[in-house]
């Protein structure tokens, strides 16, 4: 009988020390990162379940440590008497989280728990319940620090930040993480919203009257077609010319032109505005045909996120006016149907 009580005693301890060496380690992604990955792959779904989890994970051990613990008391007691036995329970109980925690044990203790996580998990989340109160009882488990691993994650962080930023700081600060995930084809004004005026139109007042009305600071001059930009034409070089004069929009453009890609990133444009000291960029695609137009107020909006309006515009929102116009039965002489 002393035997049997000496080998169970024993078995007790080890799997004392063995349980005590349990611990699951977190992933250093947050809660929010790993659900929103969880659509991408099933691995991904495996790891945001195993996290939700973990502390009640921490609790079961909790749970399973006292259980063997007060096992571990009873039967050194029963097996050496109350004086001897109160001793060797004392000792083992002092001991065990520092045999746990050496090197050799650790790694045992962890294979064990590798091997057999997933069926653990699955006990775990059936008795959730009753871990909610073991975890109410013991000591919070407190979520680890972890790092961000996307843009998503920090927007919603400052989205939850409360009154530590106003809503324009809010709306900025997300505005400027979000800035590199847009294309240039996102922003820009599409082809059959463009205004634009043949090199060979004579400004005369009619001309200019309706280039006024237009509220755009710039527009393309084109040759043959809206494919065929050969300049640009700036509103403030209209307020010195002498309309006496027959002066075409080639002669009073500026034959600079810049393009940029429609799949180019929007960090990609503002270094490209920024190099050029140029205000408005011809979009083209593939095959360098014509698909829209960009310009620096644009790309400054998307990135501070917030309407703005050039000194030289006489309309707010330029795109809803050329909408307009482009929709009209009145469109003016210089304006290439596409």
């Amino acid at each position: 009988m002393f035997a049997f009580l000496l080998i169970v005693t024993i078995l007790l301890f080890c799997t004392l020390v063995i349980v005590a060496g349990l611990h699951p380690t977190p992933y250093l992604v947050s809660q929010f990162e790993l659900q929103r990955r969880s659509h991408t792959s099933h691995e991904a779904k495996w790891q945001h379940r195993r996290e939700t989890l973990l502390p009640y994970v921490y609790g079961a051990i909790a749970t399973k440590l006292a259980v063997i613990l007060v096992g571990y008391i009873v039967f050194s007691i029963l097996t050496f008497g109350w004086a001897l036995g109160i001793i060797i329970a004392i000792a083992g109980t002092l001991l065990y989280p520092t045999v746990a925690h050496q090197g050799p044990i650790n790694r045992l203790s962890q294979r064990i728990y590798n091997r057999y996580e997933t069926p653990y998990l699955d006990i775990v989340e059936r008795l959730k319940p009753f871990f909610n109160v073991v975890r109410a009882v013991s000591i919070p488990y407190v979520e680890p620090y972890h790092r961000f691993d996307s843009r998503q994650e920090l927007q919603r962080l400052i989205e939850q930040s409360g009154n530590v930023l106003s809503d324009d700081e809010k709306k900025l600060v997300v505005s400027g993480l979000s800035f590199a995930e847009h294309t240039v084809e996102s922003i820009m004004t599409p082809k059959s919203m463009m205004k634009t005026i043949k090199k060979s139109e004579f400004l005369g007042p009619l001309v200019l009257s309706e280039i006024h009305e237009l509220g755009h600071s710039r527009l393309p001059v084109i040759a043959e077609d809206i494919d065929h930009v050969v300049g640009v034409l700036y509103s403030n070089d209209l307020l010195s010319l002498d309309i006496k004069k027959s002066v075409t929009a080639e002669k009073a453009m500026e034959a600079k032109v810049f393009y940029i890609r429609h799949d180019d990133t929007l960090e990609r444009a503002l270094a490209a505005f920024l190099e050029s000291r140029h205000h408005l960029f011809i979009v083209i695609n593939e095959m360098r045909e014509t698909v829209g137009l960009l310009t620096l107020e644009d790309v400054i909006e998307k990135l501070i996120g917030r309407k703005i309006v050039d000194e030289n515009d006489t309309h707010e929102n330029l795109r809803v006016v050329a909408e307009k116009i482009a929709h009209s039965n009145n469109t003016p002489s210089y304006h290439v149907d596409v």
